[in-house]
C-alpha cells in the first residue's frame, strides 16, 4: 500500500483528490493551494511594518494615491485569522478627504478552516445595504501584496454582548438579558430571512458555483468539501466520521431553493449597538456559499450555540428565543417553509465539518507549526470527540 506523507503531498495526490472529490471550482482552488505550500515554512510572526508595506501597495494597486496609514495595531478575536486594525486618512473618491477606522483580515500560513477572502469579500459586499454589514474596501485574494490572502473592511459601531455578559471562546453560551434579547430576537430572525431570500447575482458573487434546484447536488458538494479536507489533514482514523460521511450520502437532500448561506450566524458573529439595541453588523462571512437555507436553520439552532433563560428550563435559540418562536419569525420573515427532515441532515451535516476541523485540520496545523492561534487550536481538539458523539446521536435519530 503507497504511504501518503501528507506534510509534502505529490501533485499526483492532488490529483487524485481532486478526482475523487469535486466541489466548487474556488474551494478547489483553495484546498490545491494549501497542499502545494504546506511543506513550506511554518507560521512566523509577521511585523507591522511588512503589513503596512503590503498595505500601501494594495492600494496603489487599487487606483488609492493620497493617503496615509495611521496607527497599525494587532487586533485581538478570530480564531482562524490574522487582523490588522489601522486608521486611514485618504482622499476617498466621491466624499473627500477623511479618516476611516480600518481592518486587514488575512490568513495565516495554514488556517483551521482553509477559505476564500475573495468569496468573503463578495458576499459582504453584495449584502451592503440589504442587511447590516461592515463596509469592505479591498481584498488581496492571492496575496499579492501582502504576505497571505487578505482583505480589507471598515469597523462597524457595536458590541457582541452585553458589556456585563459572560461567555466562552467564540461567544459560546452568551447569556442575553431578558431585555435586550426582546429587541434582538426579532431581528435576529428576519435579518436570517432576508439573507435567504434576497436575489444573489452570479456576477457580483463569480466566486461561487451555484447548485441546480430539484436536485442533490448542493449536498453532494458540501460532502465531498469537508471529507476530502479530512482526507488532506487527518493522521487518524475516526471510523464514526466514515460512518457519518457514507450516511450522509444515502440521504443526500434535494434543494428546493438556492440562497446565500452564511454557514456561521449565531450570536457572537453579529454586533449591535447597546443605546437603542439595533443589529448593527454581521460577521465572519468566510464560510459562506450558494446553497440550502436548511445549513444555517440547523447550524443556528444548535445547542453548542444555546443558553437557558431565567427558569432554568427553556433553552434559548443563540440565547434569544425558543426554538419554536425562532421558526415562526423566520418563516414570516423568509416566506419559505422549513423542513425538518432537511434540517436534521444538516446538524449531522455540520457536526461532520466541525470534526473534520477540530481534529484533522486542527491537529496538522498545531503538528506543523502553521498558526498563530497553535493554544487554541489544541484546546479545541479537548471537545472534538463530544461532536463525534452528539454526530453519533443525530444519526441514530435519523435512521
Amino acid at each position: 500500500m503507497l504511504t501518503i506523507d501528507k506534510n509534502r503531498p505529490t501533485e499526483a495526490w492532488i490529483a487524485e483528490l481532486r478526482s475523487r472529490y469535486p466541489c466548487e471550482t474556488e474551494i478547489d482552488r483553495i484546498l490545491v493551494r494549501k497542499l502545494r505550500q504546506r511543506s513550506g515554512p511554518g507560521y512566523e510572526p509577521v511585523p507591522l511594518d511588512t503589513l503596512v508595506t503590503g498595505l500601501e501597495g494594495l492600494l496603489r494597486a487599487n487606483g488609492v494615491q493620497d493617503f496615509s496609514i495611521r496607527s497599525p495595531r494587532w487586533l485581538s478575536g478570530g480564531a482562524s485569522k490574522l487582523q490588522m486594525a489601522f486608521e486611514l486618512e485618504w482622499l476617498r473618491p466621491g466624499v473627500g478627504f477623511e479618516k476611516t477606522a480600518m481592518v486587514l483580515r488575512m490568513e495565516p500560513a495554514e488556517s483551521i478552516v482553509e477559505t476564500s477572502r475573495l468569496r468573503e469579500f463578495q458576499l459582504i459586499k453584495s449584502f451592503e445595504g440589504v442587511v447590516p454589514v461592515p463596509p469592505v474596501f479591498w481584498c488581496d485574494p492571492d496575496g499579492k501584496y501582502l504576505p497571505y490572502p487578505a482583505l480589507v473592511y471598515g469597523f462597524a459601531p457595536g458590541v457582541p454582548k452585553p458589556s456585563e455578559a459572560v461567555s466562552g471562546v467564540t461567544g459560546l453560551g452568551t447569556c442575553m438579558p431578558r431585555e435586550v434579547r426582546e429587541h434582538l430576537a426579532p431581528q435576529f430572525a428576519e435579518i436570517l430571512g432576508r439573507i435567504h431570500r434576497h436575489p444573489f447575482s452570479r456576477e457580483a458573487l463569480s466566486a461561487f458555483d451555484v447548485p441546480k434546484e430539484g436536485t442533490t447536488e448542493c449536498a453532494e458538494w458540501g460532502v465531498n468539501w469537508w471529507e476530502r479536507v479530512w482526507q488532506e489533514d487527518s493522521d487518524e482514523n475516526v471510523p464514526m466520521l466514515s460512518v457519518a460521511a457514507a450516511w450522509m450520502r444515502r440521504n443526500l437532500p434535494v434543494l428546493d431553493f438556492a440562497s446565500v448561506v452564511h454557514s456561521d450566524y449565531r450570536t457572537g458573529n453579529f454586533l449591535y449597538t447597546e443605546h437603542d439595541n439595533q443589529i448593527s453588523a454581521l460577521l465572519d462571512w468566510e464560510l459562506g456559499r450558494i446553497g440550502d437555507r436548511h445549513q444555517d436553520i440547523a447550524w443556528t439552532t444548535s445547542r453548542a450555540f444555546s443558553s437557558l433563560a431565567e427558569d432554568g428550563k427553556t433553552l434559548l435559540v443563540c440565547g434569544l428565543m425558543p426554538e419554536a418562536e425562532f421558526y415562526e419569525r423566520y418563516e414570516k420573515a423568509s416566506g419559505l417553509s422549513i423542513n425538518p427532515k432537511t434540517v436534521h441532515w444538516y446538524k449531522v451535516y455540520n457536526a461532520y465539518s466541525i470534526s473534520v476541523l477540530i481534529l484533522g485540520t486542527g491537529y496538522r496545523i498545531a503538528r506543523n507549526g502553521k498558526t498563530h492561534q497553535d493554544i487554541l487550536v489544541a484546546w479545541l481538539m479537548g471537545i472534538g470527540y463530544m461532536i463525534v458523539d452528539e454526530m453519533r446521536t443525530l444519526i441514530e435519530e435519523g435512521c
